[in-house]
């Protein structure tokens, strides 16, 4: 796919699910300086619609923590794929470059990316187009940045890069954390008595994302059209 010629940039499309709306922070800052480099950049978050699951994602936090969040292991298990929703401007036009924002669920990559990834939608977007991947997760982030990666070419997409995120506290505090705020939508101290680490991204994560960015740009940007756009 060519890059986009200097009077409308390059075209980026970020395709992400998130529910604690991590990813998207992710997205809009680097949604940022790619538009600071000249591209037109687009958003299609994921709408989760299968109606086996998405009514425990309906609001936020969990109305029943343990049972919606357990509850989710036997399809993260089998690789479960589901019905989802994306909006037209995904995939009504060519883009450049297309960036996937994939949270992890229990070790894997979580139902609503990899439907998206085995559909025949993906097929039309990421055919013959540079995509990269970008995870924000608790803990395990390789299994998922490589499942993207994986069935992002087989669809026909050309990898190129890939980023991540993974929260603070070791493997048992890390889990406490990220369940007190599930369940309060707040960032406790405490969780069940024991003193937790903070949960989501922190301080210098969102930088580390504008980086990832700007290296992303170098690659679809002309030279020529950055000096056109700053003359």
């Amino acid at each position: 796919m060519s890059v986009g010629d200097a009077a409308t940039g390059p075209r980026v499309l970020f395709v992400y699910y998130t529910y604690t709306q991590q990813s998207l922070k992710v997205v809009e800052a680097m949604g940022e300086v790619l538009a600071g480099r000249g591209c037109e950049v687009h958003q299609a978050p994921i709408e989760f619609t299968d109606s086996r699951y998405s009514q425990r994602f309906s609001s936020f936090p969990l109305l029943h923590l343990y049972r919606d969040l357990f509850g989710m292991i036997p399809a993260q298990a089998r690789a479960a794929t589901g019905e989802i929703r994306l909006p037209e401007i995904a995939s009504d036009r060519a883009y450049d470059l297309v960036v996937i924002g994939s949270p992890t669920w229990w070790m894997r990559t979580s139902v609503p990316i990899r439907s998206f990834l085995k559909s025949d939608e993906a097929r039309r977007i990421l055919g013959n187009t540079r995509f990269a991947a970008f995870v924000v997760c608790r803990r395990y982030w390789s299994f998922n940045l490589n499942t993207v990666q994986k069935l992002g070419i087989e669809r026909g997409g050309q990898y190129v890069d890939g980023i991540h995120w993974a929260f603070a506290g070791g493997q048992i505090k890390s889990l406490l954390s990220l369940l007190s705020y599930l369940g309060s939508g707040q960032s406790r101290e405490r969780y069940l008595g024991v003193r937790i680490p903070p949960t989501n991204l922190q301080a210098g994560d969102l930088e580390q994302a504008r980086e990832f960015a700007r290296r992303l740009a170098d690659r679809i940007v002309e030279p020529s059209s950055v000096g056109a756009d700053q003359s």
